[in-house]
């Protein structure tokens, strides 16, 4: 038998429930004032972490290419002494080529020649040893643009800069750590400009500063 009292607890329940649907927006929580501003936030954030984004992917960029061609040019030093024969660095505005000494073989005559393209018999390297193009979106410049500079290095490791070094620096608007090589007759070093070429800087030994 059904207990009375239960039973009209449960009759005014049900004609007191009101559908989900009908309930207003604060029974959820959040107003729709709110909503817009929690939206306008996350679009704030995003934006600014879409600019931070792009800023750090430009520096990696920069960074990546100055230090590609240092470990490069470490690496060609380091194979001359060790191979015992010249090595020769081309480099310009878009590209550095870097070739050896193999003509008159196997010891070479220190001196760049068209015969150096050509392969002797036992030489099994490529030729040229390294070539690989500048991104032209990270532009380089060059302390001296006279002439495509071509950087030797003898079969003691000594780069054929007697009474000067020699730079290499980024040319873009980018803040990096990194963006600058200087060579020596005996050192290789990386560091950073103090002013940026793009903002009138001088890809000298004053505005490159060795870290």
């Amino acid at each position: 038998m059904l207990n009375r009292r239960h039973l009209t607890k449960n009759i005014k329940r049900i004609l007191h429930w009101k559908p989900f649907s009908l309930l207003p927006l604060r029974a959820y929580g959040l107003t729709l004032i709110e909503l817009i501003v929690v939206i306008s936030i996350i679009s704030i954030l995003l934006v600014a972490l879409g600019f931070e984004f792009a800023g750090w992917r430009g520096k990696y960029k920069v960074e990546s290419q100055i230090k590609e061609i240092y470990m490069d040019l470490m690496n060609t030093k380091a194979r001359a002494l060790q191979r015992n024969r010249v090595h020769f660095i081309n480099l310009d505005e878009s590209q550095y080529i870097i070739k050896e000494d193999i003509h008159p073989w196997p010891d070479g005559d220190g001196v760049q020649t068209p015969n150096d393209d050509v392969r002797p018999t036992g030489y099994t390297d490529p030729i040229p040893f390294v070539q690989k193009n500048l991104n032209p979106n990270e532009p380089i410049i060059l302390s001296d643009e006279s002439e495509p500079p071509q950087v030797l290095f003898d079969k003691k490791g000594i780069a054929n800069l007697d009474n000067s070094n020699y730079y290499i620096c980024s040319n873009t608007n980018v803040e990096a750590d990194y963006n600058c090589i200087e060579i020596s007759a005996t050192r290789i070093k990386i560091g950073k400009l103090t002013t940026k070429i793009t903002d009138g800087g001088a890809c000298n030994e004053t505005n490159c500063i060795i870290k």
